[in-house]
């Protein structure tokens, strides 16, 4: 059975990128909630030196899949919302570093306290 090429018509054209218009901004807004946590996070894991309540596992899994968004925007469909990945990409980061930084704060805290 040979697949044969349907030529698409202008509507055709143009319904398709309603529809990825459409997509965009939907998954622009999930983005924009997301990443509006973000700066809270880092800013209580930079006051508080604690690492009550993360997760290192959690923020690791965060970063692989917005490396995994950002891979898919570079390969399938470069636009905008690729900027909304990197920005969250690094404000997952920026926490995951602070989250390292605590960690080792309360260890030298406690090896102090035992001395």
């Amino acid at each position: 059975m040979v697949c044969e090429k349907v030529p698409y018509s202008l509507e055709d054209t143009a319904t398709v990128r309603t529809e990825v218009f459409i997509m965009n901004i939907f998954e622009a807004i999930m983005l924009l909630c997301f990443g509006s946590a973000w700066p809270f996070s880092i800013y209580r894991s930079y006051k508080s030196r604690s690492v009550q309540g993360k997760s290192l596992t959690f923020l690791i899994i965060l970063i692989v899949g917005y490396i995994a968004g950002i891979l898919n925007k570079l390969i399938n469909h470069y636009d905008y919302v690729l900027y909304l990945y990197i920005l969250n990409m690094i404000m997952v980061s920026i926490d995951t570093l602070l989250y390292i930084r605590n960690l080792k704060y309360i260890r030298n805290k406690k090896l102090n306290e035992n001395m």
